[in-house]
C-alpha cells in the first residue's frame, strides 16, 4: 500500500486531475437513468405524456451519453501521462539502486538481465495497475452511494436484495487472495525465466552453434515455455474464476429485479419508468463489486511486484525507496546541471549519478524527500597510499594484505583460479567482503563500492563491456569530454591505429558487446573508456590477454609513461611483470610472495613457475607471429 499511495501523490496534480476527469465517467450515467425514467413513465402514462416533451427527453439522453464519451477521451488522452511517468518512476528507481546504491555490486545483479527487463516490464505494469484501479474504485463507489439511495426511496427491498450478492462477492475475493498471489508470483517468476533465457541465448549463439546445440537449446526453451504456459493458465483461471462470480452476481441481481418488480408493478407501486431506471443503474452498480474484485485480486498481484522490484535492488532498501521520488521529465529534458569539475568527488552512499550519456533517459531526482547527502569524507583528495588488510572472500581470498603508494605500478599475477580478479572486485567493492578494511590515505573507507569509483579510481575489468553504440559513446558513457580527450585516450590504448583505418573515426557503431571490433581492439577500448577517466588509480584486469606482444609492450609502455601514475595490473605476462615496481605472487587465494619480479624469481617458487611457463608462451607466440608474417 505505501507504493500505491507514493505512486498516487508523486505528481499529485496530473493523478487528481486524470482522477477527475474519469470521476465524471462513472457519475454521468445517473442523469441517464433519471432522464430513462421519465421517457418511459410518459410513455407508458404513469405522467402526462406530449410528444415534444418526450423528444426533449430522448435528446437529453443523446446529449448526456455523447457528454459521458467525450469526457472518456479526453481522460483516456490525459491519463496514460500519469500511467506512464508512474511507471517511470519506479523503473529509474531500479536502476538508481542498482548503478549508485552503497554496497557490494554483485549484491545488486543477483539476477539474469533477461529477468531483470521482465521484471521491469511486468512488474512494474502490476504495481502501477493496482494504484491506478483505485479511480475506478472510486468512481464506482460514488455511483454507488447515490444510486442506491434513488433506488431505495423507489424500493427498498429491491435494493436490499441487490446490495447482497455484490457482498457476497467480496467475501469470496478476499478468500482467493493467498492463492491468487501464490498462482501470480509463479506465473511471472515462470515468465521472467524465458526472458532471461532468450536473452541467453541471443548472447550465446555462436556458442551453440559451433557446438551444434541448437536442437537441446530449442527443446530447453519449449520445456521453459511449457511450464510458463501451464502457471499462466493457472493464474489466469483463478481471476477469470473471480470475473465469472462478478458476472454471475449482475444476472443474479438482474433476475432478481425482475422477479420482485413484476407483483410490484401489478400492483401499481413500481413503474415501468421504475424498472428503467433499476435496470439502467444495475449495469453500473455492478461496476462496484467488478472494481472491488479487480481490487482485491490486484492487491496480491501488487505485491508480488513490489517483492519482485525490490529484489533487483539493494539490500538496504525497501518499497520505500522503490518508490520514492518527485521528477519524471515527459515533455522537456531535465533541468541542466553544471558540469562535473575534471577531479570530481564521486556520490556519496545515498546520491545518484548524474542524468548523462547513455543514461539519460527521464530519470527520477530518487530522494527528493530525504535529507542531504552526506559530504564526502575529510580524507577524501589525491590518493597517497591505499591498504587492503585481511581481505577475505568466502572460499576465494584468505586475509591477504595490499599496499599501494602513489606512482607505483604493481601486477598482481597467479594461476588461473588463484583468485585474482575476485581480489580486484573486493578492493573496489563490486564483491562483498568477509572479512577485511580498506583504507585511503590512513582512513577507512566504509563503503568501497561508491568511494573508489572515478575520478579515484577507474576499473578495465576482465571481460570487456562495450554497447551496441558509436566508439565515443563507448569511451564516454556521459562524461562531458572533447573528441580530442577521446583521442588521447585512444592513443594511450595502442588504438590510434585502430582509429585511423575507422571510416567513421570516432562515430564507428561498433554493435553489441562491440562484435564489429577485434577482441584486442575491444580490449584496448575498454583501456581507453578507462584511461579518459583521468583517475588516480587505474585498476587492469587481465587486459592484454588477446594482444600481439609488441603491442601489449607499448600499451604498458604508455600507460607506465604517460598514464595515470598509480596502476593496479593483474597479468601474468613478461611486458607488465618486468614493469612492476611490486609483483604479488596469488596461490589459492593467499599471498605466496610479494617483491620486486628479479626478488621473487630467487624466492618464491610459485613465481618462477608461472615465469617459465610465461616465457615458454611468449616464445611460441613470437614464433607464430613470424610464421604468419
Amino acid at each position: 500500500m505505501l507504493v500505491a499511495t507514493r505512486l498516487a501523490t508523486f505528481d499529485l496534480r496530473r493523478y487528481l486531475i486524470g482522477a477527475l476527469l474519469w470521476l465524471p465517467v462513472h457519475v454521468i450515467p445517473l442523469a441517464g437513468g433519471l432522464v430513462l425514467q421519465q421517457v418511459f413513465d410518459r410513455i407508458s402514462g404513469h405522467q402526462p405524456a406530449a410528444l415534444e416533451a418526450v423528444l426533449w427527453l430522448c435528446a437529453a439522453f443523446v446529449g448526456v451519453e455523447l457528454v459521458r464519451g467525450v469526457v472518456i477521451v479526453v481522460a483516456w488522452t490525459y491519463g496514460v501521462y500519469w500511467w506512464n511517468a508512474a511507471a517511470t518512476l519506479l523503473r529509474a528507481n531500479v536502476l538508481r539502486s542498482v548503478l549508485t546504491a552503497r554496497g557490494p555490486a554483485a549484491a545488486r545483479l543477483s539476477h539474469s538481465s533477461g529477468e531483470g527487463v521482465a521484471r521491469l516490464r511486468d512488474d512494474v505494469a502490476d504495481a502501477v495497475d493496482f494504484t491506478d484501479e483505485s479511480v475506478s474504485l472510486a468512481g464506482t463507489t460514488l455511483f454507488a452511494a447515490v444510486a442506491l439511495p434513488i433506488m431505495a426511496s423507489i424500493d427498498p427491498l429491491i435494493t436490499l436484495v441487490l446490495i447482497l450478492p455484490m457482498l457476497a462477492v467480496g467475501v469470496l475475493n478476499r478468500s482467493m487472495h493467498r492463492v491468487v498471489a501464490r498462482l501470480h508470483r509463479r506465473a511471472r517468476r515462470l515468465g521472467a525465466a524465458v526472458t532471461a533465457y532468450v536473452g541467453e541465448v541471443f548472447g550465446g549463439v555462436l556458442a551453440l552453434k559451433t557446438a551444434g546445440a541448437e536442437p537441446a537449446a530449442l527443446e530447453r526453451l519449449r520445456e521453459h515455455n511449457r511450464r510458463r504456459r501451464d502457471a499462466a493458465v493457472r493464474d489466469r483461471m483463478a481471476t477469470d474464476l473471480l470475473d465469472a462470480a462478478t458476472t454471475t452476481t449482475v444476472e443474479l441481481s438482474t433476475g432478481l429485479v425482475l422477479l420482485l418488480a413484476a407483483p410490484a408493478m401489478r400492483g401499481g407501486d413500481f413503474t415501468v419508468g421504475d424498472l428503467a431506471l433499476f435496470t439502467s443503474y444495475l449495469g453500473w452498480l455492478t461496476a462496484l463489486p467488478r472494481s472491488i474484485g479487480t481490487t482485491l485480486y490486484r492487491l496480491p498481484q501488487a505485491a508480488v511486484a513490489t517483492e519482485r522490484l525490490t529484489a533487483l535492488m539493494a539490500p538496504h532498501e525497501d518499497a520505500d525507496a522503490l518508490s520514492r521520488g518527485a521528477d519524471v521529465w515527459l515533455h522537456h529534458d531535465p533541468p541542466p546541471t553544471a558540469p562535473p569539475p575534471p577531479h570530481p568527488d564521486p556520490p556519496s552512499a545515498d546520491s545518484p549519478l548524474p542524468h548523462t550519456g547513455l543514461l539519460s533517459a527521464a530519470l527520477p531526482s530518487p530522494h527528493a524527500d530525504s535529507p542531504p547527502p552526506t559530504p564526502p569524507p575529510l580524507h577524501a583528495g589525491p590518493l597517497r597510499v591505499l591498504e587492503a588488510r585481511g581481505l577475505s572472500v568466502r572460499g576465494v581470498l584468505h586475509g591477504v594484505d595490499l599496499r599501494l603508494e602513489h606512482g607505483s605500478f604493481t601486477v598482481i599475477t597467479g594461476a588461473v583460479g588463484a583468485g585474482k580478479t575476485t581480489l580486484v572486485r573486493a578492493l573496489l567493492g563490486l564483491l562483498p567482503l568477509d572479512e577485511g578494511t580498506i583504507v585511503w590515505n590512513g582512513a577507512p573507507v566504509a563503503d568501497p563500492g561508491t568511494f573508489l569509483v572515478p575520478g579515484r579510481t577507474a576499473y578495465a575489468g576482465q571481460v570487456p563491456r562495450l554497447f551496441s553504440a558509436s566508439l565515443r559513446e563507448n569511451l564516454l558513457l556521459g562524461r562531458p569530454a572533447s573528441d580530442d580527450d577521446a583521442r588521447r585516450a585512444l592513443e594511450l590504448a595502442a588504438f590510434e591505429q585502430d582509429l585511423t583505418g575507422m571510416p567513421d573515426g570516432l562515430g564507428t557503431v561498433v554493435g553489441p558487446r562491440g562484435v564489429r571490433l577485434s577482441g584486442g581492439q575491444v580490449q584496448r577500448a575498454t583501456a581507453a573508456r578507462a584511461l579518459i577517466r583521468e583517475p588516480d588509480l587505474l585498476v587492469v584486469d587481465d587486459l592484454s590477454s588477446a594482444l600481439d606482444v609488441e603491442t601489449e609492450r607499448l600499451l604498458w609502455e604508455r600507460i607506465a609513461g604517460r598514464g595515470p601514475e598509480t596502476v593496479l595490473v593483474v597479468s601474468h605476462r613478461q611486458a607488465a611483470l618486468e614493469r612492476a615496481d611490486q609483483v604479488i605472487v596469488l596461490d589459492r587465494g593467499r599471498v605466496a610472495g610479494r617483491g620486486r619480479l628479479d626478488e621473487l624469481l630467487e624466492g618464491c617458487p610459485e613465481m618462477r613457475r608461472l615465469w617459465h611457463t610465461e616465457l615458454i608462451t611468449d616464445d611460441l607466440i613470437t614464433k607464430e607471429e613470424q610464421a604468419g608474417a
